[in-house]
């Protein structure tokens, strides 16, 4: 704020000598102020937007198998809490939920909203659509009219569908330590879907691996993710995706050094 104190200052003395240094000062002020405004109301625009994008298409997901379960219902009141969100996100978002589930709700116009709304920032994205799948699997299983749905969120949202497989792939327990029943699995499941968890094949070169690592570690990490829009009350989804792509790359990498 300072800084632009100072620039509109010098230009106003530039042309009114010091009574132009104070007008000046005062407009850089007065349009700093203006602009921060504008910031953080179209970040709050995002936020509103995105907890109710998120949660109508959640009700939508869960109606998909034809009928919404009450340990459906469960999973969505769950995700308030897991979302600590307030008792107006709270109202906000079981509107949406509900909107979700109505016969005459248009999955593709509300995923075209969030585009509009999100600026289609890829992170953002990413996140709308490990929710989705989070929501989905809650019950421990997927349902064929469910996971066509995922791939249909995945292809409204202008993703891959491979990003489907990568998400389901962390929730399986390969990518993710502290998950239960990850110890179960076999090292050769863990492995395959710690490289789909990381996008890349096998194939990869040890710098090309490192590479992707790194590239997702920076799209995800919570703090830019929070600049982008995404509301405080998910951090800690956006934390666990961090923490899921890095134990990811471990188990690749301790499974390379075991092969070399």
């Amino acid at each position: 704020m300072l800084f632009a104190i100072i620039v509109g200052g010098l230009i106003g003395y530039a042309f009114g000598k010091f009574p132009g240094f104070l007008v000046g000062a005062a407009i850089g002020a007065f349009l700093l102020n203006r602009l921060k405004r504008r910031l953080i109301g179209k970040l709050q625009s995002i936020q509103s937007g995105f907890i109710d994008s998120v949660f109508a298409v959640m009700g939508a997901l869960c109606k998909a198998d034809g009928v919404v379960s009450r340990d459906e219902i469960q999973m969505a009141e769950t995700m308030f809490v897991r979302f600590r969100l307030n008792e107006v996100q709270k109202a906000q978002a079981k509107a949406a939920f509900t909107r979700g589930k109505q016969p005459d709700f248009d999955l593709e116009a509300e995923l075209g909203r969030f585009l509009q709304a999100s600026g289609r920032q890829p992170a953002l994205l990413q996140m709308f659509l490990q929710v989705q799948v989070s929501a989905v699997a809650a019950d421990g299983t997927v349902h064929p009219a469910e996971h066509d749905m995922l791939l249909r969120i995945a292809r409204g949202l202008g993703l891959p569908e491979s990003q489907v497989d990568q998400l389901e792939a962390m929730l399986r327990g390969g990518a993710h330590s502290g998950q239960a029943g990850a110890g179960q699995r076999s090292s050769a499941d863990q492995i395959s879907d710690a490289y789909k968890v990381l996008g890349v094949s096998p194939s990869v070169s040890d710098e090309e691996l490192k590479k992707a690592y790194r590239k997702l570690m920076s799209e995800n990490h919570p703090d830019k993710l929070a600049g982008k829009g995404l509301p405080e009350s998910m951090r800690e989804m956006a934390e666990e995706r961090t923490r899921e792509i890095s134990h990811a790359y471990d188990v690749i990498k301790e499974a390379r050094k075991r092969q070399a």
